[in-house]
């Protein structure tokens, strides 16, 4: 008998083992951020919908745009990414939930909450940005992190000032706020 294996399809061994094991690990820990992610998400409004899918598209267009592949790091930073955008986000709409329960109605809410937290929304992801420069020039394993976390960022941020405003005024528009108050963006007649 031959010391030597036949061609085929074998377990990975060595690095490949690793790898694989990592990338199982990666797979089962995005689905109980998921599963976690939509029992904790206000069924009402899914205002983290857009910030999801726009982060990832910042991730794909800075990895493609840059030649970086795609790789565990470049996963883990946009794991990153989605917490700080999601923050983001709850911020803006809880601040417009806020607005509403005063009798503001979901339009004027909507345009206070994005703002009134225009700034805290942008100096959070600039500070992101702005740690994640470092490695994301500096060729290394992390800089895929870097970048990922960047682009997702860059394209999350505009999507919650801007887009998320805009879905939480088209879902709400159709509830008044406290109709015993007058509105806040029309000037009381006397």
């Amino acid at each position: 008998m031959s010391q030597h294996r036949a061609w085929g399809l074998h377990p990975p061994e060595g690095q490949a083992d690793d790898w694989h094991w990592l990338w199982e690990a990666y797979v089962a820990g995005m689905c109980v951020a998921a599963a976690a992610g939509v029992v904790m998400l206000d069924h009402r409004f899914p205002g983290n919908v857009p910030i999801a899918v726009t982060a990832l598209a910042g991730i794909v267009w800075i990895l493609f745009g840059t030649g970086t592949t795609l790789s565990v790091p470049a996963l883990t930073g946009a794991i990153m990414c989605m917490g700080v955008a999601t923050a983001n986000s709850i911020l803006v709409i809880s601040f417009a939930r806020e607005r509403m329960a005063a009798g503001v109605n979901a339009t004027v809410a909507a345009f206070e909450a994005g703002g009134s937290r225009f700034r805290p929304v942008l100096m959070t992801a600039l500070a992101m940005v702005i740690g994640m420069l470092p490695m994301a020039i500096e060729p290394g394993q992390n800089q895929p992190l870097g970048r990922a976390v960047i682009g997702g960022l860059i394209f999350a941020t505009c999507a919650t000032l801007f887009l998320v405003p805009s879905i939480f005024s088209l879902v709400h528009g159709h509830r008044p706020g406290n109709a015993n108050q007058p509105d806040a963006a029309t000037p009381a007649s006397h």
